[in-house]
């Protein structure tokens, strides 16, 4: 048979549920044109985490370290989220130390996040050096959490009405000591993969997030702000006294092509690190005595109601909400995840993509399976 026969000819692809670039268990079945993706269809669900189900058998207690497998690479934040509205819900305030101390994680773990999420992203890429690099400076930071309650990467760590361990003797040096020397290395990351010209043509004018898109769809955290809307819940509803710290909201500029492609994406995640610097040394400087677990109640039993709360993950907004019938154990716990919402995009924006851009794509979405399958 001639080849201009197959011309046109459509065929169905698998990607994944094992392929490195789909980060984590996500099957995607392509539809292509040759190279071209005419239509994407993604398949959740072989994760199977289960968090929600858990949470209808199991004390408001122990549900966080359920909390910390939906997003294990940001379980600092998703504990967080979790312990605010229970404290909502039974209208408990904590003492200032147990609040700066939860920015203080929050943005560590950002900072580790958003380097497993350039490291990785780099590697799909074809560059494997900043993949180095991130993952070096990442240690580090799980180091310092190890250090800090024996984990490094569950943590149990924010509880309802305080935390589980204060800081040990010589936490805040070291930690600023790792803030000085990793300084550097995001301007040496600009260098090696921000502006490599390889990276921006695999990266600028693809996968293409407007804002009208980004509103429809719910996208949320880097996602969004890399579209050019400035909307950040530590700003805009802010908690633990975040509305005290100066900070910048970094969002994407076009610089390189149409505003909210990739590389764009990429970039706020860069800045962002930035940012999270500032906020852990003004943690650091202003971190007040304090009882850690002085309002920890040894049981919770709130009263009859429902409560939603949401906060800013490295990912987006993570919201709770959750339903109390007036027993030990809760009723209902529902989550809504940034990564859930963002994955629902994906059908739009790579439509019309090579196949080769549909890792790009991916990566820079930034998806965790376990918050997806919860």
């Amino acid at each position: 048979m001639q080849v201009e026969a197959y011309a046109g000819e459509e065929m169905i692809l698998n990607m994944g549920p094992q392929h490195p670039s789909t980060h984590g268990v996500l099957r995607l079945e392509l539809e292509t044109d040759g190279e071209i993706v005419k239509k994407v269809i993604p398949h959740i669900g072989y994760l199977h985490r289960c968090f929600e189900k858990h949470a209808e058998k199991i004390d408001y207690l122990g549900v966080i370290p359920f909390c910390d497998r939906m997003d294990y690479i940001a379980s600092m934040n998703n504990s967080l989220g979790y312990a605010l509205a229970i404290e909502k819900l039974l209208q408990l305030e904590v003492n200032q130390r147990v609040q700066t101390l939860r920015i203080l994680m929050a943005e560590l773990n950002r900072i580790a996040s958003h380097l497993l999420s350039i490291g990785t992203y780099a590697m799909d890429i074809g560059s494997f050096t900043p993949f180095l690099h991130c993952f070096r400076e990442r240690e580090k930071v799980l180091d310092l959490f190890e250090w800090l309650c024996g984990a490094r990467l569950l943590y149990n760590y924010n509880w309802v009405g305080g935390v589980s361990h204060d800081l040990p003797t010589g936490f805040i040096e070291k930690t600023r000591e790792f803030l000085r020397q990793f300084e550097p290395v995001i301007t040496e990351m600009d260098k090696l993969l921000s502006y490599n010209k390889i990276f921006i043509e695999r990266t600028a004018n693809v996968g293409i997030i407007t804002e009208k898109q980004a509103f429809s769809h719910n996208v949320t955290g880097p996602n969004l702000r890399g579209s050019g809307i400035r909307w950040d819940l530590r700003k805009e509803e802010p908690y633990c006294g975040y509305e005290t710290y100066n900070f910048e909201i970094p969002v994407g500029l076009g610089k390189f092509g149409s505003l909210g492609s990739c590389w764009d994406r990429y970039y706020v995640r860069v800045r962002e690190m930035e940012q999270s610097i500032q906020l852990i040394l003004q943690a650091l400087d202003r971190l007040p005595e304090g009882d850690v677990q002085e309002t920890v109640p040894k049981r919770i039993k709130p009263s009859k109601g429902e409560i939603y709360d949401r906060t800013e993950t490295p990912r987006g907004e993570l919201g709770y909400y959750v339903i109390s019938d007036g027993g030990l154990i809760p009723f209902r716990v529902k989550v809504k995840s940034p990564c859930f919402t963002v994955l629902s995009i994906l059908p739009s924006i790579a439509k019309g993509a090579m196949v080769a851009d549909i890792i790009a794509i991916i990566g820079s979405i930034d998806i965790v399976m376990g918050e997806i399958d919860r």
